[in-house]
């Protein structure tokens, strides 16, 4: 086992199997999903999640170690290579290490050591930095290196660039910048100061310090954010006198010499004017990535919550996309998505034609038996609600409606993807459809638009962007491949996240259907242009058949398994299209027998086993039908309606560092805080609200005026 094997092992607390079994796995080009569902028995039943986080360290340790060598490298072409300085880059954990141990060697820019070295001037720092020199022959040695012509002109010269060679050397020192940033983070403050007499959101910040210990990430975001907008100036403060007594300690020689004072100098001139804004810049960075790290998990979680909230099968929906003065768009799509009708209605201000308004939606929802109504929640939303609420109640239908997160529809409506899916239609439209279709499947829909510009993030726009589109991509093809895709319906957008299959492979499957028609089994896809038996093998068992003349072909067994589960069926004695109805005594006779002792007479594992009797009993399961369904409403709250002391029920929106929003019916969401949510205590409010959930909660404050609600999950 290598050093990078061994320490993944040890930081996971993973087993030697798992380990190496992981890492061959990945090697072998195969996809997370993949690995996760179908390779349990080599990882050890590892989920999805942490071998994307294992994935992530196994590529930081192997870009330190390319690291490692490159610096080892480039000293040694400078043939200034020690065994000792080796074995320091061999034992260097972090990339920010081995950039402090290669400092000292890298190529620099000229700076005020360069040039006093250029002077002659490195044997009068050496002479300093030794501290041998007791006697009062210094300033006679000091003179011997004025020299007019080098540009030194006086003793005064030779000292001044002595000391800036002596700055340098001890700024370049590894140890003592890594000491430093340590007690930096350990003793320092943060600081915001306001950059402006202007009012902003950044007023908690205009004069505000904390312990860089104990900085919340969103606080932090929060400061980088208005000082990135000219509003705060921020800044890292030390207690210099702590550095300065812990360089003299490293530095200076007892008992002193004459040289002593100038080395003590050179020491306080090296860390303010040298090693304290570099830390400062190495501190923010690395709790700024810190932050964003934590935020781009947050955003992860919320963004997969959302991705699987359960879809609303069988109904046909009615979309409409709120606006003022340009009209609600208005689209109706039929139980499987396709668009039966759009218009346009006019019923959010005053002087509108709320009558006509009226007359249309009924003529629509009873002309094509609409069942639900689908809100988005942007502009003028509340006006719409309000006019669909009267509707409803007025005309006694039987039609509820829902507010939905209408974040990246109109980024949709306007992508080439949109474009293409409604070629016919303005952009305005395509939102509405997009909106309607949020209600039936969330992930179908929200798979075509960037993870980004749907609104369940904090402070996403500054993250360090490669890094937040790689975790929510990841997040997207998790969630797909979980729930897996109707093979004969889907999209080419859907298709693109199943694993092993890329945009061109997913519109060569679409083209491939509309020449040949259904797929009528799995096998069909190895006549796919490009999808040759490395993506077959990754991405055959997410993909359904409903109705294929192979049952299997409808379930998540893989191909590779049909035969353990065509034998696993005749051994309990049914054919595999009796199981779902026989499904009890087939699971007596599985749990009669015992896992363990079918998957040794199988040739499977026992997790494969307990997977094909899942899948084999339940064809075309869909994991999301078990989840709570998201909130019906036919009436309207206002937050007027609202009183202190209300129990209320509402479903979470958006999950945060400090608490939730809570959709309780009215156009504001209310805030849970963190202290609000639960009657032990939590770090994060992840820990026990997810996107979706449908919670009860009690109004404990309210301010009409700002439209500002404070809720209490606690409580109520």
């Amino acid at each position: 086992m290598d050093a990078i094997a061994l320490r993944l092992k040890k930081e996971f607390e993973l087993k030697d199997f798992q380990v190496t079994n992981t890492i061959e796995l990945i090697d072998a080009g195969n996809t997370i999903p993949f690995i996760a569902r179908y390779r349990k028995e080599k990882t050890g039943e590892l989920d999805d999640q942490l071998l994307r986080r294992f994935f992530d360290r196994l590529t930081y340790l192997r870009n330190l170690e390319e690291r490692k060598a490159e610096v080892i490298r480039l000293i040694d072409e400078q043939e200034k290579l020690t065994d000792e300085l080796r074995v320091q880059i061999e034992k260097a954990e972090t990339l920010q290490e081995i950039e402090d141990i290669y400092r000292p060697y890298r190529p620099k820019r000229r700076t005020r050591a360069t040039v006093a070295k250029e002077k002659g001037l490195e044997p009068l720092a050496e002479i300093i930095f030794a501290q041998t020199i007791t006697d009062g022959n210094f300033l006679a040695q000091v003179e011997s290196f004025v020299d007019a012509e080098k540009g030194v002109e006086s003793v005064d010269d030779a000292l001044a660039g002595a000391m800036d060679i002596i700055a340098e050397n001890i700024s370049d020192n590894a140890e003592f910048r890594k000491q430093i940033r340590a007690k930096t983070m350990q003793k320092g403050l943060i600081t915001s100061k306001a950059a402006t007499e202007e009012d902003s959101v950044y007023r908690l910040y205009y004069d505000f310090s904390e312990a860089l210990l104990k900085v919340a990430n969103h606080r932090l975001l929060a400061m980088n954010r208005g000082e990135k907008e000219e509003l705060l100036k921020v800044s890292v403060s030390m207690d210099e006198e702590l550095i300065h007594a812990y360089l003299s300690t490293e530095l200076l020689k007892k008992p002193a010499s004459v040289t002593t004072e100038y080395v003590e100098l050179a020491a306080k001139d090296a860390y303010k004017r040298l090693i304290a804004p570099s830390v400062e810049n190495e501190i923010r960075t690395e709790l700024t990535d810190k932050a964003g790290e934590e935020a781009i998990k947050l955003f992860s979680s919320n963004l997969h919550s959302l991705l699987l909230q359960p879809p609303i099968k069988g109904a046909v929906v009615l979309g409409l996309d709120p606006a003022y003065r340009t009209g609600c768009k208005i689209a109706v799509v039929d139980e499987t998505g396709k668009v039966l009708a759009t218009t346009v209605i006019y019923c959010t201000l005053e002087h509108h034609d709320k009558a006509q308004a009226k007359k249309v939606l009924t003529n629509l929802i009873e002309k094509y038996h609409v069942d639900l109504i689908s809100i988005g929640n942007g502009t003028a939303s509340k006006e719409s609600e309000i006019f669909v609420a009267d509707l409803i109640s007025e005309l006694g239908l039987d039609v509820k409606y829902v507010v939905v997160n209408e974040s990246g529809a109109s980024v949709y409506s306007a992508s080439e993807l949109g474009a293409a899916e409604f070629p016919d239609y303005d952009v305005a439209l395509r939102s509405a459809v997009s909106i309607a279709r949020r209600l039936q499947d969330p992930l179908a829909e929200l798979v075509k638009i960037d993870p980004k510009s749907i609104g369940v993030g904090q402070y996403q726009h500054d993250m360090n962007q490669k890094r937040l589109s790689q975790a929510l991509d990841g997040v997207v093809e998790d969630c797909v491949n979980s729930v897996g895709v109707d093979l004969n319906t889907a999209s080419p957008s859907l298709l693109s996240h199943i694993a092993g299959i890329n945009g061109t492979i997913a519109k060569n499957i679409v083209s491939y259907r509309e020449e040949n028609g259904k797929f009528a089994d799995r096998k069909q896809l190895l006549k796919v242009a490009k999808l040759g038996p490395k993506a077959y093998e990754q991405c055959a068992g997410f993909l359904r058949i409903p109705g294929a003349k192979n049952p299997l072909d409808n379930t998540s067994v893989h191909p590779e398994s049909y035969e353990a589960a065509e034998a696993l069926a005749k051994y309990t004695g049914f054919s595999l299209s009796e199981l779902e109805t026989n499904k009890q005594e087939f699971l007596e006779k599985v749990k009669a027998e015992g896992t363990s002792v079918l998957a040794q007479k199988l040739g499977i594992g026992v997790p494969t086993l307990k997977d094909i009797v899942e899948a084999v009993v339940k064809p075309g399961r869909d994991p999301r039908d078990e989840l709570p369904k998201p909130m019906l409403r036919s009436d309207l709250l206002s937050i007027e309606n609202l009183s202190v002391g209300m129990v209320l029920t509402g479903t979470v929106r958006n999950v945060i560092d400090f608490g939730a929003f809570v959709d309780i019916g009215v156009h504001q969401d209310g805030l849970v805080h963190v202290s609000q949510i639960s009657n032990k205590f939590i770090k994060h409010p992840m820990e026990a609200l997810s996107v979706g959930d449908v919670v009860k909660v009690k109004v404990i404050d309210l301010d009409v005026q700002k439209k500002r609600i404070s809720l209490s999950i606690k409580e109520a």
